[in-house]
């Protein structure tokens, strides 16, 4: 007997290919088509941000009305297209004042003051669009907080039409929570009797991921060690008593890469491609990158690259404490990326006085992939890391990663161990500039002393295999497991 074919109403704030600032995106861009490959109806909605061009999407023709409590009706315009290379649709949710902004969540002068209200209206209006296509859902998957409260909503004020469905929150990023003025239970319309200390209040506040936990039949996260830590008070902002009380119900889910995208046999973004069998091309690759940043072309000089937010969750406090004296060590290192304006301001100060350093400040998806092909090693030195994909990148790319070993970055990277010759990376544990230094000098040693070692490494490390596919398996092992309320036993994940 063959099993159900599910309806999945996959709600994100940010999917990949359409607007952009993390992991989330990466995910809400690749799960969906995986999960449609496996047979499943899956649509996603998104707000329609300013930087999406309407002009290449379709408008439908019905406006939807978005009941925002004390606010009254709100009324927004629908856009579609489809996932890149799929049949999965994508609905736009599109109300100029919330969403036509230079950035998803904030500007250069810091959040939105008016978030909590921009993403309860996007979570009503996924809602109420599934009405209107007439879109039953078996399963409604929010991700983050900015979708969490629909995990409530579905049994309040939504209950009529979603009578039915189960909920699935992903949780990303724990230290994003979504904490407000508890006013805007208001707006919510769930019923302050939800405004508690086990549902959505934090501190006098209103603290939307945590009524979501609550209210979700599951919960997932990005990787199997991360869900353990953030059962912890280092990990867990405040929430980690919380989520241990909903524990029954967590899973951790390590996400997939797009092989397809990343792949140096195939990727039209480098110099020249490469695979396991030759690998000959990453080296054009290297002096391709060398050529970018202006670095002396040296085949013989490790080339270490970083790619990331310059904020502390990344590690970024430990780069700037030690990037002299691994400068010193006569390497190459290129960083890519933006975000605290100390951070900007050192890293540019230090490409002014450093031949061997690279600063490219902002984001480029290509030279992203230039990086990832023509590095010898790529640094991961986060405080926390929920689940990570450039080391996963990294790996396929043959690009050792230097990662501490935290949330996703501990379950895909397996220390290199000099005496059996085995690993794919290189891993420390103190979240301290001096384990940083020190990691990194040890990988530059392997490489300088050991050529062969490291290459034996790289060959494994493009063996490596994490698949959106797999992934998905699991993801429906969970709908499957809160469809037929079988919670006496986990899914084998």
């Amino acid at each position: 007997m063959s099993k159900k074919r599910l309806k999945i109403l996959f709600a994100a704030s940010e999917v990949a290919g359409f607007a952009k600032t993390g992991g989330l995106a990466d995910v809400a861009g690749a799960l969906p088509k995986a999960i449609k490959k496996l047979g499943h109806d899956i649509i996603v909605v998104m707000p329609r941000y300013y930087q999406i061009d309407k002009n290449s999407l379709k408008k439908l023709e019905a406006p939807l009305g978005v009941p925002m409590g004390s606010m009254g009706e709100l009324w927004a315009g629908v856009y579609t297209t489809s996932l890149a290379q799929s049949e999965v649709p994508v609905y736009f949710i599109d109300y100029e004042k919330y969403f036509g902004r230079s950035g998803l969540y904030d500007d250069h002068e810091g959040s939105y003051e008016d978030n909590a209200n921009r993403f309860i209206f996007f979570s009503k209006a996924t809602l109420q669009l599934s009405k209107m296509l007439q879109f039953a859902p078996d399963i409604v998957h929010a991700n983050d907080w900015h979708t969490a409260a629909m995990t409530l909503m579905m049994k309040t004020r939504f209950v009529h039409d979603f009578a039915f469905a189960k909920s699935v929150l992903t949780i990303h990023n724990l230290a994003h929570q979504g904490i407000f003025h508890k006013n805007v239970m208001d707006i919510l319309e769930v019923g302050w009797e939800h405004f508690n200390a086990h549902e959505f209040e934090s501190l006098n506040s209103a603290n939307l991921l945590k009524g979501g936990i609550m209210h979700a039949d599951a919960l997932t996260t990005v990787s199997k060690q991360y869900a353990k830590e953030i059962q912890t008070p280092e990990f867990g902002f405040g929430l980690q008593d919380h989520i241990r009380a909903h524990s029954g119900k967590l899973f951790g889910i390590l996400n997939g890469v797009d092989y397809s995208e990343w792949n140096p046999s195939l990727d039209n973004a480098i110099a020249k491609k490469y695979d396991i069998g030759d690998m000959s091309g990453k080296s054009e690759c290297k002096r391709d990158i060398q050529r970018h940043f202006g670095l002396e072309l040296r085949e013989d000089v490790p080339l270490i690259g970083f790619i990331g937010r310059f904020v502390e969750q990344k590690g970024i406090g430990l780069i700037s404490t030690v990037i002299n004296g691994l400068l010193d060590l006569d390497v190459q290192i290129v960083m890519l990326g933006t975000g605290e304006r100390w951070a900007v301001s050192f890293f540019d100060d230090v490409a002014f006085h450093r031949q061997n350093f690279g600063l490219h400040v902002g984001y480029s998806d290509v030279l992203a992939h230039k990086i990832e092909a023509g590095c010898d090693m790529f640094l991961m030195p986060s405080l926390f890391e929920p689940c990570g994909l450039n080391q996963i990148y990294g790996l396929r790319y043959g690009t050792l990663p230097i990662v501490r070993a935290t949330g996703g970055l501990d379950d895909t990277i397996t220390n290199f161990d000099e005496h059996h010759k085995n690993g794919n990376g290189f891993k420390f544990y103190d979240a301290s500039a001096e384990a940083l230094y020190y990691t990194v000098l040890w990988a530059v040693e392997i490489y300088r002393k050991d050529k062969s070692a490291f290459k034996d490494m790289q060959e494994r490390a493009m063996k490596e295999h994490f698949s959106w596919d797999d992934s998905a398996k699991r993801y429906e092992a969970v709908y499957r497991y809160v469809l037929e309320k079988k919670h006496t036993l986990k899914p084998n994940l």
